[in-house]
């Protein structure tokens, strides 16, 4: 079955992403690393090495954006609507929607992540029915499903943009059999971004 990587991507707009990091940054020093900082992801992400390891799905919001932010991103992405809801049920959504076989979720806010994090992950759910990329926060960077034989979406009650999401979503996985991935930061704060360099 085919693989599915889906990067999960706010329109790169000034003044609509990243809004906590524009409150210690400025708004055009936020926008100007979200917007190089998605661009470096999806240029690794997308079939590296010219080879097609998985398909590559972009779901954008606000949903009005994803023919513009799909022309933006290019070949070999396919920009999708991420749809109305909270986090976990535009990512239940995507899960429960896509074509049959594995699928990865990532955030596009994450400038550490490599093509082999994603390799590895879906190697990991060869023999596990999730697996989960913890990010230094308390949330995550990657989230990923078999979905075989069936799916039973962690999502209901999580407490998403603070240090509950991991643990709330680990616990909705219940008995499910999880591997995790290395840790790995985001930004969102000022302080998260001086590291980064922007050229």
């Amino acid at each position: 079955m085919q693989r599915h990587l889906v990067v999960f991507l706010r329109a790169p707009r000034m003044g609509r992403a990243k809004r906590r990091l524009a409150r210690d940054v400025g708004a055009v020093a936020a926008w100007r690393f979200h917007r190089i900082a998605a661009a470096r992801l999806l240029r690794r992400l997308g079939h590296p090495g010219g080879v097609a390891p998985w398909r590559c799905w972009l779901a954008v919001t606000p949903d009005r954006e994803a023919g513009a932010v799909g022309r933006w991103a290019g070949r070999p992405w396919r920009a999708l609507p991420q749809g109305p809801g909270d986090l976990g049920r535009r990512m239940g959504r995507a899960m429960a929607t896509l074509p049959p076989g594995p699928v990865i979720i990532v955030g596009a806010d994450i400038p550490d992540i490599r093509a082999a994090h994603v390799a590895e992950a879906f190697r990991r759910l060869g023999d596990h029915d999730w697996v989960i990329g913890p990010a230094e926060d308390g949330g995550y960077w990657l989230i990923g499903a078999r979905r075989r034989p069936h799916l039973r979406l962690p999502f209901e009650g999580v407490r998403w943009g603070g240090p509950h999401a991991l643990a709330d979503t680990l616990a909705g996985l219940g008995r499910a059999r999880v591997a995790r991935l290395e840790v790995l930061r985001d930004v969102d704060r000022g302080v998260d971004l001086k590291p980064i360099p922007l050229r």
